[in-house]
């Protein structure tokens, strides 16, 4: 990492990308929950599971909306993740493009009136307005910013939130995919983003859903390009320098789940998918763990000696103010 970049502005980089990236998964999660309980298939605990909320009492759909979408002052909701992403954009514009921070700024701003709408109409054109948002923010990032440590901390942060994401919700919905003949798979695939791009590249067999999702090297949402991008921020980040090993703990798990993948039998997929599941959600927690230890080093609070009286300042206030607890 450049000297120029500081740890907090990185961490705060960081955290942005995630929150967008979670807010973007949350929306169309939530889309394609609710359209399955026009025809009364959805059961909510699947999402709660999906999204770490296990235990919960079943909620009414309109609970769930509430609370998934609409609540700003819940980290793990949608306009909680897109308030922490601007409220943490606000102390770095100086590092971002005024396109991107306007884009954070006025989707914030907006997202009061979509949910009056969205309470007369239903709750999808707010989903779709928060999918639309999210792919401009991560469009201008890509066409404003330079590609700088900053720039790659914000795609480091998308490609572990989506990396994230995927597993969870194959964990969940293991028989949507371990059965080719369940409907569900198709929603699935429309929860990830990859509907449209799986039927032109696979004409709907359904028998390569998980091939797809898992392994696929050209289709960005796919586990293993969003590994390969954050092994490739990190590699940039730290140039690695050491004749032998690999000193960069974030760099070497990712490293070993996606070989693991690169070189995985297609044919066997469906019966190493619950230890690959497994390895994906233990790396995200390693690599995140590894990346807050090497970059956002938190120095102890610096205390002014005033007489009697000692003044701090806690450190790190930009960065993570609004992460959710046991992120």
């Amino acid at each position: 990492m450049t000297r120029e970049l500081l740890s907090r502005i990185a961490e705060t980089l960081y955290w942005i990308g995630r929150y967008v990236e979670r807010s973007d998964d949350i929306a169309r999660l939530l889309d394609v929950s609710l359209h399955r309980t026009l025809v009364g298939e959805e059961d909510w605990s699947t999402v709660l599971a999906t999204l770490g909320h296990g235990g919960a009492e079943a909620p009414t759909t309109e609970t769930m909306v509430q609370r998934l979408a609409y609540d700003s002052e819940t980290p793990g909701s949608i306009a909680g993740c897109v308030r922490a992403a601007r409220e943490n954009a606000r102390g770095v514009r100086e590092i971002v493009s005024s396109e991107v921070w306007e884009c954070l700024n006025v989707t914030w701003n907006e997202l009061p009136l979509r949910q009056i709408g969205a309470e007369r109409l239903g709750p999808h054109g707010y989903l779709r307005y928060v999918r639309e948002r999210a792919a401009l923010f991560f469009g201008l990032a890509d066409a404003t910013m330079s590609r700088d440590d900053g720039w790659r901390f914000i795609v480091l942060g998308r490609s572990l939130e989506r990396v994230d994401m995927i597993s969870r919700l194959l964990s969940v919905h293991y028989e949507a995919v371990a059965n080719p003949s369940s409907p569900n798979w198709r929603l699935l695939l429309e929860a990830c983003g990859a509907d449209e791009s799986f039927t032109r590249t696979h004409r709907g067999d359904a028998r390569r859903v998980l091939e797809f999702l898992l392994l696929d090297r050209l289709f960005p949402r796919s586990v293993m390009h969003a590994l390969a991008t954050a092994e490739q921020c990190l590699a940039e980040l730290t140039p690695d320098h050491d004749r032998a090993g690999m000193s960069d703990a974030a760099r070497a798990a990712i490293g070993r789940v996606r070989m693991s993948l690169e070189y995985a039998d297609v044919a066997d997929l469906d019966e190493q998918l619950p230890e690959l599941l497994a390895a994906l959600q233990a790396v995200c927690v390693i690599a995140s763990e590894a990346i807050t230890d090497r970059f956002f080093q938190h120095v102890s609070t610096v205390r002014w000696e005033l007489g009697v009286q000692a003044w701090g300042m806690a450190p790190g206030m930009g960065g993570a103010e609004w992460k959710p607890a046991g992120v």
